[in-house]
């Protein structure tokens, strides 16, 4: 039986970006920009440290999305504003919320907070095929 889902209905989903994951990322995407892998590049860029690269603050969102639908084919469309980097040791918490779901499409809307409260990303879209 397909799982039914309502708009309001809401998930959540937590990732912490230890010191290594913007290495991994990098490793991953090809993503080596030295604000991201150095400390001392990402202070003298005036961003206090090395920074998460924006695709995984963006990817970690489509995840929540994921877990939340169950199937990562499911996922058709997903956008973002990044709106403050995430550093290193940051705790990024994902709040999502179903928007709509009309002729076959699940939109969720996801906010994304540090641990002090800032967003770091805004107007997050997830887009997901249903039924």
């Amino acid at each position: 039986m397909a799982r039914e889902f309502k708009v309001g209905d809401t998930f959540r989903h937590v990732r912490e970006c230890d010191k290594y994951r913007p290495l991994y990322y990098a490793g991953a995407s090809g993503d080596f920009n030295p604000i991201h892998i150095d400390k001392e590049v990402g202070m003298m860029a005036g961003l206090g440290g090395n920074i998460l690269q924006g695709l995984c603050t963006m990817a970690w969102a489509v995840e929540a999305a994921v877990n939340f639908v169950g199937d990562p084919g499911r996922i058709t469309r997903a956008k973002v504003r990044f709106s403050k980097p995430v550093m290193v040791d940051d705790t990024i918490t994902y709040e999502g919320r179903v928007a709509s779901t009309e002729g076959g499409k699940l939109v969720m809307e996801i906010s994304a907070k540090n641990q002090k409260g800032e967003e770091v990303l805004k107007n997050a879209v997830v887009e997901a095929r249903v039924g």
